[in-house]
């Protein structure tokens, strides 16, 4: 006589959590789809049009030649400011992270301890609460209203170095740093030759999540910055979305622009995702082992 029942590893399927994960993705995706639709058509359509669908009149390429050409095509170099803000500031951070969570998790040193807590006592305090403090050190050196304003508060990520502390205790294998350690390599040349490849994926993690949350940063650029030539796109878009809502006529005009101009800027973090998502995955350090 056979029986038919649940089984160690069978797959189990639930209608409620198929349904509550689909209407996640509904209201995840939805801001998306209603960004996409917005961006093709012009300032009158979309007030005036159905705003889940596309107008009569398709007027994407006109909102993306006149968002790029506007006030002598600046968004272009806001574009081009906040890919240098979040490149640099992401592969910065992602790098300290890992090193700083390699050595707290693989080395042994004085007051370990008590610097570790005082990291994870830094991720409970609100970036927007260090802004001020940050403006004020900033101008006591004259690095406001420059590049650096941004990039350099940007590379310290405590939730960072938490992260990779956490992940570099069960990826880095004990055994393989002894054994370059008899070899005779030293620590800088095992931490790039060896650590570095198993800790990959945390690597990669940390730079996605500081790319995201500098690519998306607002107020600390809103109060380091003040030329127009310096500001990222959302600063950028923010000022031409007060002179949409607060102008008429050509000003007016702006708002298709700004709405364009927010599905232009995610292009780049989609594209990132895209192209990083392989490299998240565990089990590298299998590589690192001598045969």
């Amino acid at each position: 006589m056979t029986t038919t029942g649940w089984r160690p590893g069978a797959q189990r399927r639930s209608t409620v959590l198929t349904l509550g994960m689909g209407a996640l993705l509904v209201y995840f995706l939805f801001p998306l789809f209603w960004l996409v639709i917005a961006s093709t058509k012009n300032t009158g359509d979309l007030f005036s049009s159905f705003g889940l669908w596309f107008a009569d009149d398709f007027s994407l390429v006109d909102n993306i030649h006149r968002t790029f050409t506007h006030d002598g095509g600046v968004f272009g170099r806001w574009l081009a400011n906040t890919l240098l803000y979040a490149a640099v500031s992401s592969v910065g951070t992602a790098f300290l992270a890992t090193f700083a969570g390699y050595g707290f998790a693989r080395y042994a040193f004085r007051g370990r301890g008590l610097l570790l807590g005082l990291v994870l006592g830094t991720i409970m305090v609100p970036t927007t609460a260090l802004a001020i403090p940050t403006y004020l050190l900033f101008s006591e050196v004259d690095l406001v209203n420059t590049p650096w304003a941004i990039i350099l508060p940007s590379l310290v990520s405590p939730f960072g170095l938490f992260l990779m502390w956490v992940y570099a205790r069960d990826a880095v294998s004990e055994d393989v740093l002894e054994a370059a350690r008899i070899d005779g390599a030293g620590e800088l040349t095992i931490f790039f030759r060896i650590t570095l490849r198993s800790l990959t994926p945390g690597f990669v993690t940390v730079l996605l999540f500081t790319l995201v949350a500098t690519w998306n940063n607002y107020f600390l650029p809103l109060i380091m910055l003040n030329d127009p030539d310096y500001f990222p796109v959302t600063v950028g878009l923010a000022s031409w979305s007060a002179q949409a809502v607060g102008g008429s006529g050509a000003n007016a005009e702006l708002l298709a622009a700004v709405v364009t101009g927010s599905l232009l800027s995610i292009i780049p973090l989609i594209a990132a995702f895209v192209l990083l998502q392989r490299y998240w995955q565990s089990g590298l350090s299998a590589g690192a082992v001598k045969e």
